[in-house]
C-alpha cells in the first residue's frame, strides 16, 4: 500500500473519536435544541421515563451507531441505549435495530439529532454498498472522495468505509495530487511534477489528466499514479492501452452505479466516486416511543 493510502487510513480511525464526534454533535444540539425544548419541557412530566425503538423502514446498509448512542449520552447519561445491530451490518425493512430507555425529556430533545446522523450516514454506506456491489469480482476498488458535507468529511468518509469503500485521501494535506485546475494554471505537466518530485522525493504524485495527449505527457514524465477525469469507459480501454502498466489508473467523474463496472472491466484499479457522499440519500428509519 502506498503512504498515500497508509496515512488516510491512519487518519479515518479517528473517525469516531470523542473530540470528533463530540464537536459534531455539540453543534447539531445547539442548532436544534439551542437553550431548550420549549414544547417538551412545558408538556412532559421531568419525572416520566419512556422506551425507545428504531426500526427500518427500507433495506440498506447502516453506519453511525456509535454517533447515535453517543448523542443520547451526551443529551443524559441516564438514558440507556441497546443497539441490535453493528455498522457495516445490512439491514431490512421493519428490522428494529436500536432500542433505548430513560427519561423522556431528554430522549425527545436527543431523537431528532441522533436520528439525523444515524440516517444521513446510513444512506452514504448504502449508496456505497451498491457501487461495491456493482463491482464485486474484478480488481477495482471504489474510493471515497473530498466532495463531502464541510465539517462532516471525517464521519462521512467513515460512513462509506462501512459500506465497503476505501479511503486513500482525507484532504489537500495527506496527498500529492497535480489535479486538472493546476495543468491549467502550468504549463504542461512536466514542470509542477518535476517540482513536485524535488520537493517530495519519497511521496507518490498523482496527476489528474483529461485527454490522451495530457496522460502521454504525464506518462512521458514518469508519473506512477494517474487520474483519468470524465473518461468515457470506451476512452479508458483506450487508456489502458497507452498505460500498460506504467501506472496505477484511477478514474473520476460523473459515474453511477449501474456505469461503475464498464470502467472496472476496462482495468482501472481505482474508481473515485463523488456521489457516495452528495448524491445518498437518506436511509428511511423511524423512531417509536412508548410510556414507560
Amino acid at each position: 500500500m502506498s503512504t498515500t493510502a497508509v496515512t488516510a487510513l491512519e487518519s479515518l480511525t479517528e473517525s469516531l473519536s470523542p473530540e470528533v464526534v463530540d464537536a459534531a454533535i455539540e453543534r447539531a444540539l445547539s442548532e436544534d435544541v439551542g437553550p431548550g425544548d420549549v414544547t417538551t419541557d412545558a408538556i412532559v412530566p421531568e419525572d416520566m421515563t419512556c422506551r425507545g425503538k428504531v426500526v427500518c423502514l427500507q433495506d440498506g446498509v447502516v453506519a453511525g451507531l456509535p454517533v447515535m448512542e453517543r448523542v443520547f449520552a451526551y443529551v443524559d447519561d441516564k438514558l440507556q441505549f441497546d443497539g441490535k445491530v453493528v455498522d457495516g451490518e445490512k439491514v431490512q425493512e421493519e428490522q428494529i435495530v436500536a432500542r433505548m430507555f430513560g427519561p423522556a425529556r431528554s430522549m425527545l430533545k436527543a431523537q431528532r439529532v441522533a436520528m439525523n446522523f444515524f440516517q444521513h450516514l446510513s444512506g452514504i454506506a448504502s449508496m456505497t454498498a451498491k457501487y461495491v456491489k456493482a463491482v464485486e469480482n474484478t480488481n477495482a476498488s471504489i474510493i471515497t472522495t473530498r466532495k463531502t458535507t464541510p465539517g462532516m468529511r471525517s464521519l462521512e468518509l467513515y460512513a462509506a468505509r462501512m459500506g465497503g469503500a476505501s479511503s486513500i485521501r482525507m484532504g489537500l494535506y495527506d496527498a500529492v495530487v497535480i489535479r486538472d485546475s493546476h495543468l491549467v494554471l502550468s504549463n504542461g505537466v512536466g514542470s509542477p511534477l518535476r517540482t513536485l518530485r524535488k520537493m517530495y522525493p519519497e511521496r507518490e504524485i498523482t496527476v489528474e489528466v483529461t485527454n490522451m495527449q495530457e496522460l502521454e505527457h504525464a506518462l512521458t514524465e514518469k508519473a506512477t499514479w494517474v487520474i483519468l477525469s470524465n473518461f468515457a469507459p470506451g476512452q479508458v480501454r483506450q487508456a489502458m492501452q497507452i498505460i500498460r502498466g506504467q501506472a496505477v489508473v484511477e478514474v473520476s467523474g460523473p459515474i453511477p452505479p449501474a456505469g461503475a463496472r464498464a470502467y472496472a472491466l476496462a482495468g482501472v484499479n481505482y474508481i473515485n466516486v463523488g456521489a457516495l457522499v452528495h448524491g445518498a440519500t437518506a436511509l428511511e428509519m423511524t423512531m417509536k416511543l412508548s410510556r414507560y
